[in-house]
């Protein structure tokens, strides 16, 4: 009973650090489209169909830009894939170790900005853009490998369709409401942050996301640090009665 309430306080707060990695890619993304020439460093999708609008030169959108953030957030996602492979579905000393890289890395870019306003075209912006996107390919690998149901922390067309597909309207149970509709506001959330902070200074809103990464990366480590201690004091007791028969 005790191993099955614990799980579910795992899951429970899998989840809320999930929703928070979630509204910091909001953040993160607006800062890529408004400050970083339309580039979104978190929602490939959204690349996707930039670039292919680009590539027929409609509206002067960019070309390099995309291209460097979707190879970029694959790099990311290669690196997190490796390092994870050999662990199990959950949290470990490694998911600690990539987020706390993520939060790393952007906490540095923040610090870029504070000194080179991003410019379109430029070459240190372009460098920003590439080290955003490898740090969120780790992100959304990380959190694919945590496999928090319908939070994947960068992306919500899929959550919508839940959300409407399992609704009672859509003759479902409705099901997981909650957290994907938290989902949805929360990334909706950050990007109006994000576009906020953009008009104080273009790291802020980098600096913010650096923040909230770091702080699920320790509160992830903690807890997952406290369940060990507790697997192992539970198991003492068995294992002396063992040895005592």
């Amino acid at each position: 009973m005790l191993k099955r309430l614990k799980s579910a306080e795992q899951a429970r707060l899998h989840l809320i650090l999930m929703l928070v990695l979630t509204f910091s890619t909001g953040v993160i993304d607006a800062v890529g489209y408004l400050g970083l020439d339309r580039v979104f460093t978190g929602n490939m999708t959204g690349n996707v169909v930039i670039l292919g609008m680009a590539l027929i030169g409609a509206d002067n959108l960019p070309v390099v830009g995309p291209l460097i953030a979707l190879a970029c957030f694959m790099l990311g996602a290669v690196v997190a894939g490796r390092a994870l492979r050999p662990e199990a579905a959950g949290w470990s000393r490694r998911t600690t170790g990539l987020l706390t890289a993520v939060g790393l890395t952007m906490a540095a870019v923040a610090v870029v900005l504070l000194f080179h306003a991003p410019h379109a075209g430029d070459p240190v912006t372009l460098a920003i853009t590439g080290a955003l996107a490898v740090a969120m390919g780790i992100q959304a690998a990380t959190a694919r490998h945590l496999a928090v149901k319908d939070v994947t922390t960068v992306v919500v067309t899929s959550t919508l369709t839940g959300l409407a597909a399992d609704s009672r309207l859509g003759g479902g149970s409705g099901a997981h409401t909650g957290r994907r509709l938290g989902a949805v506001v929360l990334i909706l959330a950050g990007a109006a942050v994000g576009a906020a902070l953009l008009h104080v200074h273009p790291g802020l809103g980098v600096l913010l996301t650096a923040l909230l990464t770091l702080i699920v990366a320790v509160a992830g480590g903690i807890a997952r640090n406290r369940t060990d201690a507790g697997a192992t004091e539970a198991a003492a007791p068995a294992a002396s009665m063992a040895a005592n028969r």
